[in-house]
């Protein structure tokens, strides 16, 4: 009764890693059908959180729930060991990259320690998921640091270069000034940003031309107007867009002179710029093609372009477009054949030669470029606005756009795009809204940077033409050389290497020095753990299995979902999963996020110290992690107390089995007390209702249903009745036999219905139970119920007349009648089919209702107090109680009249005699 979880538990743990459980099990289970599950790593560093242990407590509730129905599922847990985050761990111990003449530590040794630090923290991860009770291979993780994954790694690059899909670009991406590198789509979240919104001046380069394509006489002295957040990228600028459908018109403004804007913002414009203006002429956008507008500062004359992405939403109607920092500016730059030129260092300083900002870093431009522009009368309004804007997720800092040249996957040039639509319309997405989550961002998203500026990663192992700066032509087979060289000697095969070590020309390909973006690290496990770690589930073309499932949280639709997804769609062609699953984020009663800063965060070490995993475990399982999963300390007391109850359960249970050996004492089916047939009919079709809610992985029906079958069904009904009969029957009785084959077979199914669940207690469970318990409940099959005979009772009237006839017994109770229902007889009113119902099962009705004596009478006899239970369908039943004038057995407590008839036994009723010195009772139905 007493679990004492948070000291056993640990001990039962032990014992599971002595005894190679895990290995127990996938011993067990060969030969089976397999269950392919591909676990997303969680990143190798600090302890494991709250979102830890909901996802992998999740994992491993579908790992062991696919060994119920039969599958040899392993779980070979892993970890993403590159990156950033471990760059700057080992940056704050040891310092930066550098010459070590300058006192800096080298590359070589930097990623030795990176190496070092991720193998720590590894380990103490590991001790926290094994904690939770999560049975896996936990010796032999798999590691994207392990030489056999970063080479494998590299065999998926080499086949999607093989595919076509490998490009160089030279175009903005997502740039961490304090990472100093490129980020990926999934490394950068939205945060308000405060920015200063300037509309400003390029004055037309060609009045007369202007004025000829509005039609007016003249139009000295205009200018295009834009309207910008992001004053720094103005020395970039190389183009104003505009949109081809839009009208645009030329305004005399008293304050800023003649200026083109929008058409339908004129009015806007005015009000904002506290300005009045008079529209001279207007035209379509489409008219303003090739006008040429004068950079404010730079020198230079800029052309009038033509955009879909210029819309009304802000602004002026008029987009600066600067191609090195915006991905539409790209995009129309590429159109028009406009410079690429990025003047913007990777350390955030305007390099050499820009002008105005030379030398100064982005974060400090702005103030002297928004001033040169009021200095040369180009300024038209300055405000501040807050707006959502990109930022690192780890630095929690403004990026930049920034063109670098980068490799990038194509998502339209071999039809990757579509193909990934296509894989995602076959997927299984749980909740079904991921579906329409994920396409969304596939179908919009830019190409998918690949390459890194990072120390600690896999290489992007590549020979490029110095010249065209175009891959080797033999570069997807010069990556699988590399690959078997890097799986036996380590990454600083590649690292320490040269051209010629390849037998690759150095005078006319230079070695790439970019690392792999780490999600394309985490997103080629569906290929690289089944390489390195279950190589036998490759095919004959050393391609990996379809997992059946992925299971993550719900930002992975834009990280490691989709990152698997690309990889395989282009390596393969086909998804990488059969089944997504998706799980929402903890938060607290109010809904507010687990913070330190609250408060209110709640750690699973703390709740495995008092409470033990298993009642952890019942928390996530009881959870609707469709949405938003809620965690207090109110609510964990709440699971403790249902955990209980379950245990109870399991307890009485166990203790019904001291003097029964399942291979003497079984009662066959057909000889089943009828109350025990029904009890084990129920059992088995509550089974199957479980069965499929683990397959639908709803946990939290599980919970539901299993809880209130312990608390109702068998605690409120069932155990309750039994009680009699396995405390006065004689031991070797066939109907106490009966009971006690009931309850082995509830407890058989019983105890795998929890094991996906409570492990800890399902392990405690089955090595208590009687039979052989040799193989672990872990690599257990779904238990298989004896077919028992149709039932003879209606059970569901007896079961509705119950609760009514508790009701009333309650009342006499309350009302100082009686202590408990075996001080009370009832009697029963009914006609039709609740009387035939009731009368079928004789003088054994009393032991239905837990009192000393129950009869069956006509409606006509019902007294006036009778209490009317109606069971539907015009059906009622009368109900009538008091308390027994009888004496009472001292043995089995019931009051009867024949109570000392035997004078040798003046203290025990007819029955109890029987079962102590005669034959004993006999029991047909309860």
């Amino acid at each position: 009764m007493q679990a004492n979880l948070a000291k056993r538990e640990p001990e039962m743990l032990e014992r599971w890693v002595s005894q190679d459980i895990y290995g127990q099990i996938q011993k067990a289970t060969a030969g089976r059908p397999k269950f392919w599950f591909v676990d997303g790593p969680p990143y190798a560093n600090g302890d494991i959180h709250l979102g830890h242990a909901v996802n992998k407590t999740l994992k491993d509730m579908i790992v062991k729930a696919a060994r119920l129905d039969g599958y040899d599922a392993a779980f070979v847990p892993g970890w993403d060991c590159h990156g950033l985050p471990i760059e700057l761990q080992v940056e704050k111990k040891f310092g930066k990259v550098g010459p070590k003449d300058e006192g800096k530590i080298d590359a070589k040794t930097f990623r030795e320690k990176c190496r070092e630090y991720a193998n720590e923290q590894v380990a103490r991860q590991r001790e926290g998921f094994k904690r939770l009770g999560v049975l896996a291979d936990w010796e032999r993780p798999y590691l994207t640091m392990r030489p056999s994954y970063e080479a494998e790694q590299l065999r998926v690059l080499a086949r999607i270069i093989d595919n076509g899909h490998v490009v160089r670009g030279f175009k903005p991406v997502h740039w961490c000034l304090d990472c100093g590198s490129s980020l990926a789509e999934a490394e950068v979240e939205y945060q308000d940003k405060t920015s200063s919104a300037i509309d400003v001046k390029f004055a037309a380069a060609d009045a007369a031309d202007l004025a000829a394509r509005f039609g007016v006489a003249d139009a000295t002295g205009a200018a295009f107007v834009i309207w910008t957040t992001t004053p720094w990228t103005l020395p970039a600028n190389q183009a104003i867009a505009a949109n081809a459908e839009l009208d645009y018109a030329l305004v005399d403004f008293a304050n800023a002179g003649r200026v083109v804007i929008a058409a339908e913002l004129v009015e806007a414009t005015a009000k904002r710029w506290g300005d009045t203006g008079q529209v001279l002429a207007t035209v379509k956008g489409a008219a303003l093609e090739g006008a040429r507008a004068q950079h404010p500062f730079a020198g230079r004359v800029v052309p009038l372009v033509l955009g879909e992405h210029v819309t009304l939403e802000a602004g002026t109607g008029l987009v600066h477009t600067a191609p090195a920092h915006g991905v539409e500016d790209y995009a129309v730059g590429r159109h028009y054949h406009l410079p690429v030129d990025n003047p913007v260092g990777g350390n955030g300083v305007f390099i050499a030669g820009t002008p105005l900002v030379a030398g100064l870093h982005v974060r400090k431009a702005e103030a002297p470029i928004i001033e040169a522009l009021r200095e040369r009368g180009a300024l038209v309004h300055l405000a501040t606005i807050k707006h959502s804007y990109p930022h690192c997720w780890r630095h929690k800092t403004p990026l930049i756009f920034r063109a670098t040249p980068q490799w990038f996957i194509s998502m339209d040039k071999e039809g990757l795009r579509q193909g990934a639509l296509d894989a995602i319309a076959k997927t299984d997405w749980i909740p079904d809204w991921g579906e329409s989550r994920i396409h969304d961002m596939i179908a919009s998203r830019p190409d998918w940077c690949i390459s890194r500026q990072r120390y600690w990663g896999v290489p992007l192992a590549i020979f490029i033409d110095r010249d065209t700066q175009e891959l080797h032509p033999q570069a997807a087979e010069l990556l699988r050389k590399i690959a078997d060289k890097v799986e036996t000697e380590g990454l600083e095969a590649w690292f320490g290497s040269t051209p010629a070590d390849w037998g690759v020309d150095a005078a006319k390909y230079e070695k790439g020095t970019d690392t792999l973006d780490v999600w394309f690290d985490s997103g080629v496990a569906h290929q690289c753990v089944f390489k390195s770690m279950l190589p036998e589930a490759l095919d004959a073309d050393g391609l990996a299995p379809q997992a059946d499932i992925y299971l993550e949280g719900s930002d992975q639709h834009r990280g490691w979902f989709h990152s698997s997804l690309l990889t395989s769609v282009a390596m393969r062609g086909r998804s990488p999963y059969k089944q997504v699953l998706t799980h929402g984020f903890t938060v607290d009663e109010q809904g507010r996020k687990m913070s330190k800063s609250l408060g209110n965060g709640i750690e699973p070490q703390e709740i495995m110290k008092t409470l033990g995993a298993d009642v952890l475990r019942l928390w996530v399982a009881s959870s609707d992690y469709s949405g938003e999963i809620v965690l207090s300390k109110t609510l964990l007391q709440r699971i403790a107390e249902a955990y209980r109850r379950i245990r109870n359960t399991a307890r009485y249970l166990l203790g019904s089995f001291k003097d029964f050996d399942p291979a003497t004492d079984l009662v066959a089916p057909e000889e089943l007390v009828a109350v025990d047939a029904w009890a084990v009919a129920q059992a088995a079709a509550l089974q199957a209702e479980l069965k499929d809610a683990y397959g639908r992985r709803e946990f939290h029906l599980v919970y539901h249903k299993l809880h209130n079958y312990c608390v109702n069904d068998l605690g409120g009904l069932y155990l309750d009745i039994l009680k009699d009969r396995l405390y006065t029957l004689p031991k070797r009785s066939a109907a106490r036999r009966s009971a006690q084959t009931a309850l082995l077979h509830i407890a058989e199914g019983m105890v795998r219905w929890i094991a996906p669940i409570l492990s800890y207690t399902a392990d405690e469970i089955w090595r208590m139970l009687p039979g052989d318990r040799t193989v672990t409940v872990f690599a257990q099959p779904w238990y298989v119920f004896p077919d028992v005979p149709a039932a003879t009772v209606d059970w569901a009237v007896l079961k509705a007349v119950r609760e009514p006839v508790k009701k009333v017994l309650e009342e006499l109770r309350v009302g100082g009648k009686i202590g408990s229902g075996l001080n009370a007889e009832v009697s029963l009113y009914a006609e039709g089919a609740p009387a035939a119902a009731l009368g079928a099962v004789g003088g054994e009705l009393r032991f239905w209702f837990i009192t000393s004596g129950a009869r069956i009478a006509p409606v006509c006899d019902k007294p006036d107090d009778a209490v009317a239970a109606e069971l539907g369908e015009g059906q009622t039943v009368y109900i009538a109680a008091q308390a027994s004038p009888h004496p009472k057995c001292e043995r089995c407590w019931h009051q009867r009249a024949d109570v000392g008839i035997d004078p040798a036994h003046p203290t025990l009723c007819a029955r109890c005699v029987d079962n102590v010195f005669g034959s004993g009772e006999s029991r047909s139905f309860i």
